[in-house]
């Protein structure tokens, strides 16, 4: 089969590769469509030390039943599919009490750490255990199908993030993730949201899709004008989708006192906290990891079009075009958010 390979850091090349074998509970997926990640772009240069090559990438797919495994119930060749990209055991004390996002045993597809190499999606073939994967309705087209995964992170942040009817939220970090959670708040029930961003073109897209408005930090105090449109109290939530110092600065500045900050975005591995301004207003800190049991939901969230990704689609390009879409977005190519490889 075809697949791109990330030979070396900063070399992928679209090369012949082994189809994957599929063990007695696994399922052979032909790929329809696959999302470039933030992290994959991340990834190539080796900062994150989570695709170590050489590694075929790729966790945002969506495909058809090729093949079954012989243990495999309740699926037949040509349905249409799509899976979680965490590999979770179904065995631990997490998986059997109901988290399996936090499974000691947890693989995540198109990731090399040193721990394991599991290959990914931006392939013609992709091997998974159909314990983690779901049916797709035909009346969702694959390259829409792809951005479950995503979608599922965004609804798992909101989903744990203590909500109430009419909250006020902010989402820092405009990028795909961040519209998304925009999205999902909204459908959780808070009725103003705001993002933050330092791309006005993203903070448009924002509005866009349900945003009450958007600031820039490179134009005003972004967490001030929070305050101020709050009544001088500050957001009831806010998400931060980004995950370096600057953000979580600002997430913290705009929450109320006795808020929540979520924390999705994961770009750096250490921060700088401002502990006193968590602790003194008994700010609740929640980290989020991932998706757990989401899928269905998100499935019906994009059919009726209550979580819209076909703004978020910048392009979609051929396995042999796809080193070109890294390159274009490691190079932050202005305006190229979500580019789907379909193989």
């Amino acid at each position: 089969m075809k697949a791109l390979l990330l030979k070396e850091y900063m070399n992928l090349e679209v090369t012949d590769f082994p189809e994957p074998e599929i063990g007695p509970e696994d399922i052979l997926v032909r790929v329809r469509a696959c999302g470039i990640c933030g992290s994959d772009i991340h990834g190539i240069d080796g900062s994150t030390g989570r695709r170590i090559p050489p590694l075929v990438m790729g966790h945002e797919a969506a495909g058809v039943v090729a093949k079954l495994g012989s243990q495999v119930e309740g699926w037949a060749e040509g349905d249409r599919i799509t899976f979680d990209s965490m590999i979770s055991c179904g065995k631990c004390d997490f998986c059997t009490s109901g988290h399996r996002n936090l499974c000691n045993n947890r693989m995540v597809l198109g990731v090399s750490c040193g721990d394991y190499r599991r290959h990914g999606a931006f392939a013609e073939y992709v091997a998974v255990p159909a314990r983690i994967c779901y049916k797709l309705p035909d009346a969702l087209p694959y390259e829409h199908a792809a951005l479950i995964e995503a979608v599922s992170v965004a609804v798992h942040a909101v989903d744990i993030t203590p909500v109430r009817l009419g909250d006020t939220a902010v989402v820092v970090g405009a990028g795909m993730i961040g519209l998304l959670t925009i999205q999902a708040a909204i459908n959780a029930g808070c009725t103003t949201v705001f993002a933050i961003d330092l791309d006005d073109a993203k903070l448009a897209l924002a509005k866009k899709l349900g945003a009450a408005d958007g600031f820039n930090p490179k134009h005003c105090d972004a967490a001030a004008e929070v305050v101020k449109r709050t009544g001088g109290k500050g957001a009831d939530i806010v998400l931060e989708a980004v995950g370096a110092t600057e953000p979580v600065k600002t997430a913290l500045a705009a929450v109320r006192k006795g808020g929540t900050v979520t924390l999705i975005g994961n770009i750096t591995p250490k921060i700088e906290l401002n502990l006193q301004s968590v602790v003194t207003r008994e700010v609740r800190l929640q980290g989020t990891c991932g998706s757990n049991g989401e899928y269905p939901a998100c499935i019906d969230l994009l059919v009726t079009g209550r979580i819209k990704v076909n703004e978020i689609i910048s392009a979609k390009v051929s396995l042999d075009d796809a080193p070109s879409a890294f390159n274009r977005l490691y190079n932050h190519e202005p305006n190229l958010m979500k580019v789907i490889v379909q193989p």
